[in-house]
């Protein structure tokens, strides 16, 4: 009895299951294939032993030099086998026709291309030479009564017949690998229509809870409904209300989004479909809009199920702006999501996440209601928070007594839960490598300077040198404790690291979200201390204050373009808006909204600023010489000065702090 027809498969015209050979039309092209391949090789490949054909005077001098093995004769046909190969028509076409030709290899021969060839042939003259035997056994020549060659049929058939067989299994097996995988038009050929997704099942994978989420409370919260939903769903669909289709996590990279969406996923105990944006689009058109439709039939098979896509903007770009005069494989990848989460009501249980850095340049379609139906921003963590992320990375590490976890949080403004994950990782390499049974608060300091500045550079400097490195970097040190509302000096060394010959590391007191304008000025003049400090001490300048006054300048122009801290300039925005989640310097894009004169005023306002905040540097630090002095006597000794050990070597007290957070992590002023 036949076994029945397998339903997943659907039958094709003819009755042929799609799982059985290709079609009867394929095995006439198989037969052409075969023919062309056989007159192919036989025109363009002759047989390796293919005689040449001389003429009967060459054949007797080849003999009398020796140069003929064996022979073997028909009729008046001779075909035989020359010890050496020989060249015929030779290169020199009239020398060679000194010999007498043989009847029908005359001119037309001479002009012949060259061959050369170990076997001959050539046809015996009318007038036959009775003493030829004799002569060919005087010079040694084998007489044969077999051929001289014989060719092998399975070579011929393998010459002929192989690649054509070889191209025909080759189709043969793409058609049922094809078939096993549903079909060329559901995977396509090779399976590039198939989805790239990558299935976390928890009784498979790790499971993520949320409580190995920390210090993004605000977006934990946010998503704790869609949990409830995936968990209850008749909770809400009793009166009418669906769950939302879509929920777009926001932020700055190492955030948190792949691993909240995880937590998601592993809260409800329901399949995470994982898949990055840039997987979908590939060069041939139409796999990409193949490969959402796929992930989306996967997660409907999967119900109640989570589809994550990373980095959406890859894909979700607005339209109209990729290809000019026509649609490109990114915009029907697009309109495919698009048409995908239009499919299903709501009451499937399939939720799609999605994550993005960039979402201003996001299609207006894929975030309106319906789709996209929340925005849940994950921001960078606050002190707390630091904290909460570092007690989570630290559960597995040994920690030594002194090991301050408060402090270390207190140190990091700025950082993702990526970035403390790898500074916990990196201080407990750096323990391991100098064999302590525990991770100590030094391992952890040590690490956070090679993360922010780079590994250390054993370079020898010479006195002149690490002098000079030395007042610039207490000239930091010092405007950094004298300015008011400059943050407080944490670190300073003169240790080279990276690109820097030395570092002043300051931190702030208190998480700051409002940047006042004398805060911005004292962080200018701490910018420009090292340079005040060179031409107080020496009266000249170095190369070393090139990062210094990159800065500076920097935050001086965004002070007059963007916040409107300049009088002569106004309240105007000058400067197109940052990305408040990659960040990057402020620029003017390609057309600058302001004329020439805004530009000139721009750049006097910028300067007028610097200057002030130089003059300031250089009067401070000629009021302080004595504790400018002392700082470097102890830099020169130990090299790595604590904030305490600052406080003592100078004498000096902090200035009063303002409030208000570092508009980017203030880690160091770089000699």
């Amino acid at each position: 009895m036949a076994p029945p027809p397998n339903p997943k498969l659907p039958p094709r015209p003819g009755g042929t299951p799609l799982g059985g050979m290709p079609p009867r039309r394929s095995w006439a092209v198989f037969l052409v294939i075969l023919l062309i391949n056989y007159w192919v090789f036989s025109q363009l490949l002759p047989g390796a032993d293919e005689p040449v054909t001389v003429p009967y005077t060459t054949f007797r001098e080849q003999v009398a030099q020796d140069n003929v093995s064996a022979i073997y004769s028909q009729g008046t046909s001779i075909e035989g086998r020359f010890k050496s190969p020989v060249t015929w028509p030779p290169a020199n076409a009239a020398g060679a026709g000194s010999a007498a030709p043989a009847p029908g290899v005359g001119p037309i021969a001479s002009r012949a291309p060259s061959r050369t060839s170990a076997t001959f042939t050539t046809e015996l003259p009318t007038f036959f030479d009775r003493g030829l035997e004799d002569f060919l056994i005087r010079h040694g020549v084998e007489i044969s009564a077999t051929p001289i060659r014989q060719g092998s049929g399975w070579a011929t058939l393998l010459f002929g017949f192989g690649p054509a067989l070889l191209i025909i299994a080759f189709y043969v097996w793409l058609w049922r690998r094809a078939s096993a995988q549903g079909g060329m038009g559901g995977g396509g050929l090779f399976g590039i229509g198939r989805s790239k997704a990558k299935r976390y099942d928890i009784d498979k994978d790790t499971r993520v809870t949320f409580d190995d989420v920390a210090g993004i409370d605000e977006a934990e919260a946010e998503l704790v409904e869609i949990v409830d939903f995936l968990k209850s769903p008749q909770k809400y669909t009793r009166l009418g209300g669906t769950a939302p289709k879509g929920v777009l996590l926001v932020g700055s990279p190492g955030t948190g989004k792949t691993l909240l969406a995880k937590a998601v996923a592993g809260e409800a105990g329901v399949p995470f479909f994982s898949m990055s944006a840039a997987e979908f689009v590939e060069m041939i058109v139409g796999v990409g809009a193949a490969r959402v439709r796929d992930l989306f039939k996967q997660a409907r098979e999967s119900a109640p199920a989570i589809i994550f896509i990373d980095e959406v903007d890859a894909i979700g770009r607005a339209r109209g702006q990729a290809v000019l005069g026509g649609a490109s494989e990114q915009e029907h990848t697009l309109q495919q999501i698009l048409t995908e989460m239009d499919g299903f009501t709501g009451r499937e249980g399939i939720i799609v996440l999605a994550a993005t850095n960039q979402p201003d340049v996001l299609d207006r379609a894929l975030l309106r209601p319906g789709r996209f139906d929340r925005r849940v921003v994950v921001n960078l963590p606050d002190k707390a928070g630091r904290r909460a992320i570092l007690d989570v990375h630290v559960r597995k590490v040994p920690l030594a007594a002194d090991a301050n976890l408060e402090e270390l949080a207190q140190a990091t403004p700025g950082f993702s839960g990526a970035d403390l994950k790898n500074l916990v990782n990196e201080a407990a390499l750096l323990a391991a490598r100098r064999g302590e049974a525990a991770v100590q608060q030094k391992d952890f300091l040590d690490s956070l300077e090679k993360i922010v500045l780079g590994p250390e550079r054993p370079l020898l400097l010479s006195a002149e040198d690490r002098e000079r490195i030395a007042y610039h970097e207490s000239g930091h040190a010092i405007l950094g404790l004298l300015v008011p509302g400059a943050d407080p000096v944490h670190r300073v060394s003169i240790v080279p690291r990276g690109q820097a010959l030395g570092v002043t590391y300051q931190r702030p007191s208190a998480d700051r979200y409002n940047y006042p304008e004398d805060y911005l000025r004292a962080r200018i003049i701490g910018m420009l201390g090292g340079r005040a400090a060179e031409e107080v001490v020496y009266g000249t300048r170095t190369t070393g204050a090139e990062n210094d006054i990159e800065q500076a300048t920097q935050l001086a122009r965004n002070m007059v373009t963007r916040w409107g801290m300049s009088d002569a300039v106004g309240m105007v925005q000058l400067a197109p808006r940052q990305n408040a989640f990659l960040g990057g310097p402020a620029g003017f894009g390609g057309d600058r909204p302001f004329s020439e004169q805004t530009a000139s005023l721009i750049d006097a306002e910028v300067q007028r600023i610097i200057n002030e905040c130089h003059v300031q540097a250089k009067r401070l630090l000629h009021q302080h010489r004595k504790a400018l002095d002392a700082l470097v006597a102890s830099l020169l000794r130990q090299e790595t000065l604590s904030e305490h050990e600052i406080l003592q070597a100078t004498g000096l007290q902090p200035a009063p702090q303002l409030h208000g957070r570092p508009m980017v992590p203030n880690a160091a002023s770089q000699a």
